[in-house]
């Protein structure tokens, strides 16, 4: 195939949307009930409060480090920023940075097309479809044996002595990423029962809701949502993924305008990594920050917003 050709897929039906949203939202809810159930025993503030740190630090480091900044260059920072997110989104476990970059930039230049990665579509036709496509876009295209060829999506890093060294030590950042909550654990309760705990809540539990928010990105948000934007593929916006994901989940709109650094376009979508973007550039510690144009927003947008 290719890189101009694009194949048109038919949109998903209410049930296939139903039953994606339910597959991905269960797991999470089973995984904040077991915090319920145990919680005074085996999870409490400072478990809890790992959590959520962790998950918001290394979150940021892939939306904010490893999509926006790194794969789409929407905004420019400085040097020790660039390595932090570099590092919070290593901690992540989704694979070395380059290799990040280079599939989210074979996706967008074939998205939802038979050269995608990851793409929920094109798997067949009916409920076995559905699931297939699912499967596939959320976890299944990791074991697809099939070569990629990656290495000209990131010829512009070849160069870059930041990203080989963060890209190298890949392994040393996935161990500190596990390190540091059962370190802090420890140390907030003075017992080796915490340490344990902060490893378990802040490192394990921890890469489990990133893993899923970040995939997802990946297949609910090219099945469930809404596109008031036009695209060339089926990417879509969804409430629940825009929350969790930090922003990610306004993925037609991310799709529309893939250099821009802000996803969360209208006032009511809330966008977190864009926010701290927005610190960052009020600390001048970010500049250049691309955004949409109104008039480019006008031309894309579409006169109704099918879900």
């Amino acid at each position: 195939m290719h890189d101009d050709d694009f194949v048109q897929l038919p949109s998903p039906t209410l049930t296939t949307q139903i039953v994606t949203c339910v597959a991905v939202i269960v797991p999470f809810l089973g995984l904040v009930a077991a915090i319920v159930s145990l919680w005074g025993w085996a999870v409490g503030w400072p478990e809890l409060s790992l959590l959520v740190g962790m998950y918001l630090a290394t979150g940021l480091g892939v939306t904010l480090g490893f999509h926006r900044y790194f794969a789409h260059r929407s905004f420019e920072t400085v040097r020790p920023i660039k390595f932090v997110l570099g590092v919070l989104g290593s901690m992540s476990m989704q694979g070395p940075i380059l290799r990040w970059v280079a599939v989210h930039r074979r996706h967008h230049q074939h998205s939802d097309t038979e050269e995608d990665p990851h793409s929920p579509h094109g798997h067949g036709g009916g409920v076995r479809g559905v699931l297939v496509g699912f499967w596939h876009a959320h976890i299944g295209w990791m074991f697809d044996d099939k070569p990629l060829r990656l290495g000209r999506y990131v010829r512009d890093f070849r160069s870059d002595r930041l990203m080989a060294t963060l890209n190298r030590l890949f392994g040393v950042w996935v161990f500190l990423g596990l390190l540091v909550p059962t370190a802090v654990g420890g140390l907030l309760t003075g017992t080796w029962t915490g340490a344990l705990l902060g490893f378990l809540w802040g490192g394990l539990a921890r890469i489990f809701l990133v893993h899923h928010a970040t995939w997802s990105i990946n297949s609910v948000c090219h099945i469930w949502g809404r596109q008031p934007f036009k695209a060339r593929d089926e990417s879509r916006n969804n409430f629940i993924f825009g929350v969790i994901g930090l922003g990610e989940g306004w993925h037609n709109n991310h799709h529309a305008f893939p250099a821009s650094a802000r996803h969360g376009l209208r006032w009511w979508e809330i966008d977190f990594s864009y926010l701290v973007l927005q610190l960052l550039r009020l600390l001048r510690l970010a500049w250049n920050v691309r955004l949409p144009t109104s008039q480019a927003l006008k031309t894309l947008q579409r006169s109704a917003s099918p879900a």
